[in-house]
């Protein structure tokens, strides 16, 4: 455990207080206890993420993702002098009696899961203090990508995407040189027997799935791959037009490919053929990633380190 003198915290190995017996039991009470309060948001998120027609699977690795982002900070953690900070009390009270009211008050699962980021944001900040929520702050928020949207929301933003996915696959077929129409939201291509195969774009292809994944995906990348809050700033923004461009491209190659087959655009093989297509997507983002860095080049390693992960909040 930490030893006081004078007021001050002493500042022992990292590893000595995790590995300490009473911290252990410390750190499990307080994750049981949340755990057992916050149930009834975690019960429903496990179900939106799991549920084949949702947008939400990459939620279930969000957890796991904070605790790698906590362990990146783990030297400059070692350094840090815990200690209380009462202030904490403040946000950690009103995220447990916000969670409370959005549960039996006004139910909204957003304000749930928000209220939950909110109570864990003000119980580190309670128990380890300011100096160490400079280290832990984005890690914590990044827990926001854990929580599903409402439904009013996806609904309305899911109709432009569909709009956006037929129109971009349209103009980019009549490039290659495609016989093809666009109706709306559908796409008619003649197939090689001559008959006319229409396309819907639907909700399955509006690419919402994909926008919410590469987004999530793209701020795991922002923190980890530079600390320059201006680049963060260029690749969170750039995440949102990669994923359209892909989903764009997904579109075009299903519909090219129901020219020969139109079972190739529904089904299973509609799945896959989606699956495949983020590798090149996540590739092509690394490369913007690429570019930033040689153009622009880091600080000093020395600079770096004492810096967090996460960068200053």
């Amino acid at each position: 455990m930490p030893v006081r003198s004078a007021g001050r915290s002493i500042r022992p190995d990292l590893l000595a207080r995790l590995t300490d017996p009473v911290v252990i039991a410390a750190i499990t009470c307080f994750l049981v206890a949340l755990a057992f309060y916050f149930r009834f948001w975690m019960y429903q998120q496990v179900r939106y993420a799991t549920r084949a027609t949702e947008d939400w699977g990459h939620t279930l690795l969000v957890p796991a993702i904070c605790a790698f982002l906590v362990w990146q900070n783990r030297a400059a953690l070692e350094r840090v002098a815990f200690r209380h900070f009462w202030p904490g009390l403040v946000p950690l009270t009103v995220g447990l009696y916000g969670y409370l009211f959005f549960v039996v008050g006004v139910p909204n699962h957003l304000g749930q899961g928000l209220s939950m980021v909110l109570t864990l944001f003000g119980l580190v900040l309670l128990l380890l203090g300011p100096t160490a929520m400079r280290f832990l702050f984005l890690p914590i928020s990044y827990m926001v990508f854990a929580v599903t949207l409402p439904e009013s929301w996806m609904i309305r933003l899911t109709f432009p995407l569909q709009l956006l996915a037929s129109q971009g696959s349209y103009v980019l077929l009549t490039i290659i040189g495609v016989n093809v129409t666009l109706e709306g939201n559908v796409l008619n291509i003649v197939s090689s027997s001559g008959n006319i195969v229409p396309l819907n774009v639907a909700e399955q292809c509006s690419g919402m799935r994909t926008l919410v994944s590469f987004i999530a995906l793209g701020a795991v990348i922002c923190l980890v791959a530079t600390r320059a809050w201006w680049k963060r700033v260029v690749l969170m923004a750039m995440t949102v037009p990669v994923a359209l461009v892909l989903n764009i491209l997904r579109v075009a190659i299903l519909t090219y490919l129901a020219r020969y087959n139109p079972d190739l655009a529904a089904g299973d093989a509609h799945t896959l053929i989606g699956m495949l297509l983020l590798v090149p997507g996540f590739f092509a983002y690394l490369g913007i990633v690429w570019v930033l860095n040689r153009a622009v080049s880091e600080p000093e390693a020395s600079k770096a380190a004492a810096e967090p992960a996460g960068g200053r909040p």
